[in-house]
């Protein structure tokens, strides 16, 4: 009985049996018949033959087991490296350390189609085994890891690119090897992410690698010795790296732009050290364990399980293969005569003895459909028994391989890679492009200096536009420009200093003719400054500021009297009527009594009609405010009663208070409508100032 135990990996092939047509002697009543050839791991091509080395040939098989053709190769393959296919026309082997490329187009042609690639006799490289080779076809490179040296990169000609190890000083940082560099060096075979265009590659501790496919340097790093430091990487085409750890029954989902974990999950006990997953088109990736169970998880870690047969006495023991289009998958489950499982701590072992059949299905991981399944022995095994295969000896790997190169039970069409790669790669996540990989406060800095260089230009192109869009400054100068707004703000600020001591005589009831003309020159000039800097030298702020500033009114000028409204000290607003001669304040004052008049004729009725004359010619009373509010409103105007002085000028001020409209539900209107229709004055007060 042996025992599979996951302490000692290492020996698990030796202690293992091969699956093979001698083991069902009994049951297929096949006669046990000694292999002479035990063939290597085997490459499915995109031609549908298979290809596998055996001692020094390399053989390429029909899916039929016939063989097409052979090859000597004059050195001794790796059997437990497949062949690597290496775009139209191309394989590269492994053989006594060295890289051989054959040439399947000069097969059967009097040119060799053999040649040492890398290590002794080819001219590059030299001594070291050789852990493993990856090759990609969009960038027609080639990436050799040698155990103990380095990882070199190579053009499909020939021609050496770069060449990078597991430690790299950059901008005096040590990246890799962070516990020790003594003993550290790249173990794993390299893999390639067609999608991202990255290779990824572990080392001895434990570290995981992702390297850009056209420079030797290290993308991100990421640790994952706290699990173990053996693992096989399966690149998923999809933005994610799944990492298998046969030890702990794990699969870890990495996110490829950054190594992240984004998930990961438990699995039943795997059958080998080397265990390798498959992804399909859909994104799920699947594991075969030897407690019977496929395990199969979607790009975000859904997990479906799946099991043909009873699973108490079963196993899948070999990584499942997909299918020509990519969406489902080869598996083959191996029914034995006694099973045992038993755990230990964080470790799983499964005794089996003697398998009894085996059972091989097609199925889609993604909605658990079964299109085919056939025991063993069965038609198809049958045809292989009796075909060249006969003279090697097969285990299930092979037997799987044979199946999915024959299309067996396969109802879905076929996809050619290109078209697989184009679905697998479409469902990679959108990622925002990173500008900084530093620490958080230095991107914050240069973000906060990134948003004042864009105000600054905004404020630039703003002004700018406003600036050109003005058809009188068209032929002019930004310079002449500028100046001519400072002088008018300049001239503006004096004439407001001018305008605020005029008002705060004029509120001390101390003013002459002189004053007042003064104030109202001041006023006029100042409006004229205020309607260039908010029209033709605006930079669009300047008409809402001259707005909001302004608290004079324009002064008022009928040819006979003149009047000015501000906003006096105590926050109240002045109205000033100067008459300028008593004739004219006389007529002045008759003809708006007879405007008054006039206006009270047209009354709809007689009671309406004497009830405002009587308002008109109602003394005046003042009356104090109670409203603590201290904003009174003072209207200065002559009285209609009033008789006419023979002074040069009148000033004749009329404070009136405006209660707020909500609190008193009055309303302050002007004194030529007041007459006709204000209800309630608070206050009046008539001044009269005598030149």
């Amino acid at each position: 009985m042996q025992d599979i135990g996951f302490d000692s990996f290492h020996s698990y092939r030796s202690c293992f049996p091969f699956l093979t047509f001698a083991s069902f002697s009994s049951s297929a009543k096949v006669p046990y018949r000694r292999s002479a050839f035990r063939l290597s791991k085997p490459l499915i091509g995109e031609d549908g033959k298979i290809y596998a080395c055996s001692e020094k040939t390399l053989f390429a098989f029909e899916s039929n087991g016939t063989i097409a053709w052979s090859l000597d190769l004059d050195f001794t393959c790796n059997i437990g490296t497949a062949p690597v296919h290496g775009g139209t026309g191309e394989v590269y082997i492994v053989a006594e350390n060295r890289v051989l490329k054959v040439d399947l187009l000069k097969i059967g042609t009097s040119e060799s189609a053999t040649q040492v690639f890398y290590g002794t006799g080819s001219g590059k490289g030299g001594t070291g085994a050789i852990a493993g080779i990856a090759v990609s076809t969009s960038s027609s490179s080639v990436y050799i890891n040698v155990k103990g040296r380095a990882l070199f990169a190579f053009m499909t000609h020939g021609q050496l690119l770069w060449s990078a190890g597991p430690v790299l000083d950059q901008l005096g940082y040590r990246q890799g090897c962070t516990k020790t560099d003594v003993d550290c060096y790249f173990t794993s075979v390299p893999v390639i992410d067609q999608c991202e265009g990255s290779i990824y590659i572990s080392n001895t501790q434990g570290e995981l690698y992702s390297l850009s496919a056209h420079s030797p340097y290290f993308n991100w790093i990421q640790d994952l010795s706290s699990f173990d430091k053996a693992f096989t990487l399966t690149p998923g085409n999809n933005g994610y790296l799944y990492v298998t750890i046969p030890v702990r029954a794990l699969v870890l989902a990495l996110d490829t732009s950054s190594g992240n974990i984004l998930w990961h999950k438990s699995v039943g006990p795997l059958g080998s050290a080397e265990y390798a997953p498959v992804v399909d088109s859909n994104g799920w990736i699947s594991v075969g364990s030897l407690d019977g169970l496929l395990y199969s998880f979607s790009p975000s870690g859904v997990l479906n399980k799946f099991s043909k047969s009873d699973t108490s006495d079963s196993v899948i023991q070999v990584s499942p293969l997909l299918d020509c289009s990519a969406y489902a998958v080869y598996i083959s489950q191996t029914e034995m005569n006694q099973k045992i499982t038993r755990t230990s701590g964080e470790y799983t072992f499964v005794s089996t003895m003697n398998p009894k059949s085996a059972v091989f299905s097609l199925l889609v991981p993604s909605t658990g459909a079964i299109y085919w399944s056939e025991s063993y022995p069965g038609q198809f095994s049958s045809l292989l028994s009796k075909s060249d295969l006969q003279h090697f000896v097969l285990d299930e790997s092979l037997v799987l391989a044979f199946l999915t190169a024959s299309k067996t039970g396969n109802p879905l069409p076929c996809r050619t890679k290109y078209q697989k790669l184009v679905a697998s790669c479409s469902q990679t996540r959108p990622k925002l492009p990173s500008i900084y990989t530093g620490n958080e406060r230095a991107i914050l800095l240069f973000l906060f200096f990134e948003s004042v260089v864009l105000l600054v230009l905004a404020v630039l192109v703003r002004f700018c536009c406003i600036f050109w869009r003005k058809k009188k400054l068209q032929g002019q100068h930004l310079g002449n420009f500028l100046e001519k707004r400072r002088s008018l703000q300049l001239k503006k600020k004096a004439f407001d200093r001018s305008i605020t001591e005029l008002e705060k005589k004029v509120a001390e009831d101390a003013v002459a003719n002189e004053v007042i003309e003064k104030f109202s020159s001041l006023v006029r000039e100042r409006r004229s400054v205020e309607r260039k800097l908010s029209t033709t030298y605006s930079l669009g702020r300047d008409e809402a500021a001259a707005s909001s500033e302004s608290k004079s009114l324009p002064p008022v000028y009928d040819a006979k009297s003149r009047s000015y409204s501000f906003q006096g000290a105590k926050k109240e607003s002045v109205t000033i009527f100067h008459t300028l001669s008593a004739t004219s304040s006389a007529e002045g004052s008759s003809e708006r009594e007879a405007s008054w008049v006039s206006e009270d004729k047209d009354q709809s009725t007689a009671k309406a009609k004497a009830k405002a004359k009587a308002k008109a010619k109602a003394p005046i009373k003042a009356e104090s405010s109670s409203d603590g509010d201290g904003i009174m409103d003072k209207e200065y105007r002559r009285s209609p009663s009033e008789p006419a002085s023979s002074s040069r000028g009148f000033i004749n001020p009329l404070l009136l208070k405006q209660e707020k409209l909500q609190d008193k539900g009055e309303v302050v209107e002007s004194m030529s409508s007041s007459i006709r229709s204000m209800p309630l004055l608070k206050r009046r007060r008539t001044l009269s100032s005598t030149n």
